[in-house]
C-alpha cells in the first residue's frame, strides 16, 4: 500500500518562508547557491513519499517577484561536450532548456555565467550564441589553488578579475546543468565584487540532501549517499556546528571539508564570517515536513535496492564500478534492508525459471503483484503492463484487449520495413495500439484510464530492457529494476 510520508504545501510554506528570513538577515540581498534538481527531482519524490518532484521551482515561483536566475555553465564541459545522464543532452545545450523552463514559470533569467572560461573556441562560439539569443554573458577565470590559496583568491587578481554580473533582484539563485559548474565560485566572486561596492550581500546553500535533521543513518541520507554512489561521497556528522552548538547535525563531506575555507574568504571579506558551521549555510526545511518516518524509511530502502541493481546493470554493460556496487552494498546492511525486501524481483524471477523466458512483475498500489511472461506477441513488460492495467480496471484477465489482428500489422512493420530483429512490441507500441483500440472498445479505455494509477509502482524485470522500455516506464513514473542479464548472448546490445 502507498503512504504519503512527506507533506508538500507545509514544505513550500516553510521553505519559502525560511528562505525570505535568510534575505532579510544579510539586509535584502541574497546569493542562493541552489544544487541538485529544481525540476524533476524524482529521486525526492521516491525517497519522501508526497514530495512532488516540481516542489522547488513551485516554491520560487511563490515569491519570484524577488527572484533572479543566474546559470553557471563550466567552459571546460562545454568543451567535452560534456551530457547529463538523465536527460542525454549536453550541458550547453541543457541551459537552454533550463532558461526556457524558468521562463515558463515566469522567473526572470538574468545571465548565464561562462566559468573556469579560458578562452576555449568552443565557449567563446556559446557565448556568441547566447548573445544572439539575447543572453547576457559573464566570464569568470580559474583561479590557481582554488579554493586553498585565500590570499589570492580575495583579490584583484583572483575573484577581482572575473566580471562583476549586474543583478536586480533580492534572490539571486545560482544554478547549474550539473556539478561542478562552479556555483559556488559564482556566490563568493560575487559577495566580492559587492562589497567592494559597498553591498553586504550574503550566501546560503540550499540542498535538499542530506537532510541535516535527520540521523545520519536514517535510510533518507542513506539512499542520498547510495545515488552518489559512483562519487565515493559520504555523509557525515557536521563537527563546526557540534563543536559551535553542541548539536549533531549532517553534512556533505566535501562542504565540511571546504569551509575552513569558506570562512576564511567570509572574514577576509566581511571582516567576520556569519557562519559556524556548514549546516548554518544551509536553508533546507524538508526534514520538518515529513509526517511518516515509516512510509519514508521503507521508501528510501527500495530506493537504496534499486540503486543497487541499476550499479549492477551498469557493471554488466561495462560502465560500472566495483566500488559503488561494494558500498552499495554497505549502504543496505547499514539500511537493514536486502533484495529480498524488493517483492517484485522474487515474482519476476519465478516466471522466468518457470518459462525459460524473460518475464516481469509489478506491485500495484494495493500491494498485490502481477506478472507478465514473453509470448510470440508481446514482450514481458508489454505483457505485464496489460495485465495490470486490466486488474485495476477490473476487467477478466480472459479479455483480449488488442486483437492478434492489429497486432500482426505492427510486427509486419517493424521487421519486413523498419528493420527490427525482434518483432514483438515494447511498451510504447503496445501503448499505441491501445489507445487505437479504446476508440471503440469499452475494455481498452477503462484500461486506458488506469495508466495515472501507475505512478510509483515497483517493477522489476528478470533481463534488462531496451532503452525505449526504460524510458517510457520512465515516464509512466514507474520504478523500474532491472537484473543485469541480457536476454541473449550477443555482444551488441542497441
Amino acid at each position: 500500500m502507498f503512504k504519503i510520508g512527506f507533506d508538500n504545501d507545509r514544505y513550500l510554506k516553510m521553505q519559502s518562508e525560511r528562505i525570505r528570513e535568510r534575505i532579510a538577515q544579510f539586509g535584502g540581498k541574497l546569493y542562493l547557491e541552489f544544487g541538485g534538481k529544481l525540476f524533476d527531482d524524482y529521486h525526492a519524490s521516491r525517497v519522501l513519499p508526497g514530495f512532488r518532484p516540481d516542489s522547488k521551482i513551485n516554491m520560487l515561483v511563490q515569491i519570484r517577484e524577488d527572484v533572479e536566475i543566474v546559470l553557471v555553465i563550466n567552459a571546460n564541459d562545454i568543451e567535452k561536450n560534456k551530457v547529463r545522464g538523465d536527460l542525454g543532452i549536453t550541458y550547453d545545450m541543457d541551459v537552454l532548456r533550463l532558461i526556457d523552463a524558468f521562463r515558463g514559470y515566469g522567473l526572470f533569467v538574468g545571465s548565464v555565467v561562462l566559468t573556469r572560461f579560458e578562452g576555449q573556441e568552443s565557449a567563446l562560439a556559446y557565448e556568441r550564441k547566447l548573445q544572439s539569443l539575447g543572453v547576457k554573458v559573464y566570464r569568470h577565470y580559474t583561479i590557481p589553488g582554488y579554493p586553498g590559496n585565500v590570499p589570492l583568491i580575495i583579490s584583484d587578481e583572483g575573484f577581482g578579475k572575473n566580471e562583476y554580473i549586474q543583478t536586480s533582484h533580492s534572490l539571486v539563485v545560482v544554478t547549474a546543468p550539473g556539478p561542478g559548474s562552479g556555483k559556488m565560485a559564482c556566490c563568493l566572486s560575487q559577495l566580492y565584487h559587492e562589497n567592494k561596492r559597498g553591498v553586504k550581500a550574503g550566501y546560503a546553500k540550499f540542498e535538499t540532501f542530506p537532510i541535516w535533521n535527520l540521523p545520519l543513518s536514517h535510510p533518507v541520507n542513506l539512499a542520498y549517499e547510495a545515488a552518489t554512489a559512483d562519487l565515493n561521497d559520504v555523509n557525515m556528522i557536521d563537527p563546526y556546528h557540534l563543536e559551535a552548538y553542541g548539536i549533531s547535525t549532517v553534512n556533505y563531506n566535501r562542504d565540511v571539508e571546504v569551509f575552513p575555507v569558506l570562512n576564511g574568504i567570509f572574514r577576509k571579506i566581511y571582516g567576520e564570517s556569519p557562519y559556524k558551521s556548514p549546516t548554518d549555510m544551509g536553508v533546507n526545511m524538508a526534514g520538518n515536513c515529513i509526517v511518516d518516518d515509516e512510509a519514508c524509511r521503507a521508501a528510501s530502502c527500495q530506493e537504496i535496492i534499486r540503486r543497487y541493481y541499476k550499479e549492477m546493470c551498469e557493471q554488466r554493460k561495462g560502465a560500472g564500478s566495483e566500488a559503488a556496487l561494494g558500498k552499495l552494498e554497505l549502504l543496505m546492511e547499514k539500511a537493514g534492508t536486502s533484495i529480498q525486501d524488493r517483492k517484485v524481483v522474487a515474482a519476476a524471477d519465478l516466471v522466468a525459471e518457470l518459462t525459460g523466458e524473460p518475464a516481469a512483475a509489478i506491485e500495484l498500489p494495493d500491494g498485490q503483484i502481477i506478472t507478465g511472461k514473453t509470448t510470440t506477441l508481446l514482450g514481458a513488460s508489454s505483457a505485464m503492463l496489460l495485465n495490470a492495467l486490466k486488474t485495476l480496471a477490473g476487467i477478466d484477465d480472459e479479455v483480449k484487449l488488442i486483437a492478434p489482428e492489429i497486432i500482426e500489422p505492427i510486427q509486419h512493420l517493424k521487421v519486413s520495413h523498419l528493420g527490427n530483429k525482434n518483432p514483438r512490441l515494447h511498451i510504447n507500441e503496445i501503448l499505441i495500439a491501445l489507445t487505437i483500440c479504446a476508440s471503440t472498445d469499452e475494455a481498452a479505455e477503462k484500461c486506458m484510464e488506469q495508466l495515472d494509477r501507475l505512478k510509483g509502482c515497483e517493477v522489476h524485470s528478470s533481463v534488462i530492457l531496451a532503452s525505449v522500455d526504460e524510458h517510457t516506464f520512465q515516464k509512466l513514473g514507474v520504478n523500474l529494476t532491472c537484473d543485469p542479464h541480457y536476454q541473449t548472448k550477443k555482444l551488441f546490445h542497441g
